[in-house]
């Protein structure tokens, strides 16, 4: 990828992976929701406190990663698409994407199981093929937070069958993702704060 594309904090803080020219694609094409993400991004930090917490539905880490997008105009969307092969119509809808705006498709995937990961993946492809949208993105974790986890004890509940950067980047190299663009930021522990 063009480095030139990230502001170096982005570059020291986060793992990227650029899959068939996503920053690109997005800097230039989609310069408004490419603002978007990395003033997300820059703003994102990982509180100890956040960690601590006993689970619930939703983290306050991915809480936090939704109200950052939402507040910009960013929306959850369902995609409702039909397959017809010789004149027999079927239903085929897509799972929603966590944040969608303007072609451009971004899921947080911090603490589900490895199989959200293929489902992320095969999605991106289909909303592609289907020239829905121009590049998908994944926010996830970086392996080395395990030890930040296994510190605060809580390493049990980031344990090795959850969403992480190892658990992703085989499916990518294996063309998981189709032709879809993909960008994948890993979360890392520079943006630890200990408060």
């Amino acid at each position: 990828m063009s480095n030139s594309e990230l502001p170096n904090f982005i570059k020291e803080n986060y793992e990227i992976h650029d899959l068939r020219h996503a920053s690109a694609i997005l800097s230039k094409d989609f310069p408004n929701e490419w603002k978007d993400i990395i003033d997300v991004l820059i703003s994102f930090r990982l509180y100890k406190s956040w960690i601590t917490k006993a689970g619930g539905r939703k983290s306050p880490i991915a809480q936090s990663i939704d109200d950052a997008f939402y507040s910009k105009g960013w929306v959850e969307k369902t995609f409702e698409t039909v397959i017809t092969v010789d004149g027999d119509s079927r239903e085929s809808p897509t799972h929603a994407v966590d944040y969608f705006k303007n072609r451009i498709a971004i899921e947080v995937e911090w603490n589900n199981k490895n199989p959200f990961f293929d489902r992320d993946l095969n999605n991106f492809r289909m909303l592609f093929d289907l020239k829905v949208i121009s590049v998908g993105i994944i926010i996830t974790r970086r392996d080395e937070l395990q030890n930040i986890f296994n510190e605060l004890g809580r390493g049990s509940s980031f344990g090795a069958s959850t969403t992480h950067m190892s658990k992703l980047l085989p499916l990518l190299n294996g063309g998981a993702g189709g032709g879809c663009p993909i960008l994948v930021f890993g979360i890392s522990k520079g943006l630890f704060v200990d408060g």
